[in-house]
């Protein structure tokens, strides 16, 4: 036979309680902690989801900026071309404008030129007309001559133009060819001959002295002051 000590029925019911409670205490306390866990995670998704989506309006502002900086560029790509032809065009221009003068000159030298050829009446075979001096600068002077057969159908002329220039040199008097002697011309109806001839040191032009030669024959001679 054994003898046990009873609890009364309060304090079993009473322990039951605190124990319910202690369980219940630790429940609430492991799901407010998962509650918190939770909620970070959640904020972290937000931030990340934020983040995705202003770097997607980054990239859609940088690709903009580079469109725009791309339609920049070929304006300008597109100018600096429109400005490097217009400047060829003047050059072109330019020069054609400088041949146009030069073409101009001769053609006013050429008229003038003509314009003194008046047939002297009775005038037969080989003529000298219209003789020109220029001075280039104080050591050259630039000649031109005309030399005509006022013929029909004349014959074809093979001669020598032999240009003689005086002048005083130091105070005396001055005589000169052309450097290389008489040159060799041809002709039928007309043609002109120039040259440039360099002065000495000290020499003023006076005169010059136009022959055509058939061999050792004067077939036609002028002479100019200047």
């Amino acid at each position: 036979m054994a003898v046990r000590s009873a609890m009364p029925w309060p304090l079993r019911w009473a322990l039951v309680a605190i124990v319910l409670g202690f369980c219940a205490a630790i429940g609430l306390w492991a799901f407010e902690f998962g509650k918190n866990i939770a909620g970070i995670e959640d904020t972290q998704v937000q931030d990340l989801q934020r983040l995705q989506v202003e770097v997607k309006t980054l990239q859609s502002q940088l690709a903009f900026v580079k469109d725009e900086r791309d339609k920049a560029i070929a304006q300008a790509n597109s100018a600096s071309i429109l400005m490097t032809t217009e400047k060829a065009a003047q050059e072109r221009l330019s020069a054609h404008i400088k041949q146009q003068e030069i073409e101009n000159q001769k053609l006013r030298d050429d008229l003038g030129f003509f314009e003194k050829l008046i047939p002297t009446a009775g005038t037969q075979g080989l003529a000298v007309r219209s003789i020109q001096a220029d001075m280039l600068n104080d050591r050259q002077v630039k000649w031109q001559v005309l030399v005509i057969q006022p013929l029909k159908n004349a014959p074809e002329f093979n001669g020598r133009l032999d240009v003689t220039f005086s002048g005083f040199q130091s105070g005396k008097p001055w005589a000169a060819p052309l450097a290389g002697g008489a040159q060799s011309i041809k002709l039928k109806q007309y043609s002109r001959f120039e040259g440039v001839f360099d002065l000495p040191p000290q020499t003023q032009l006076k005169g010059i002295s136009i022959k055509v030669l058939d061999g050792t024959v004067v077939k036609a001679t002028q002479s100019i002051k200047l």
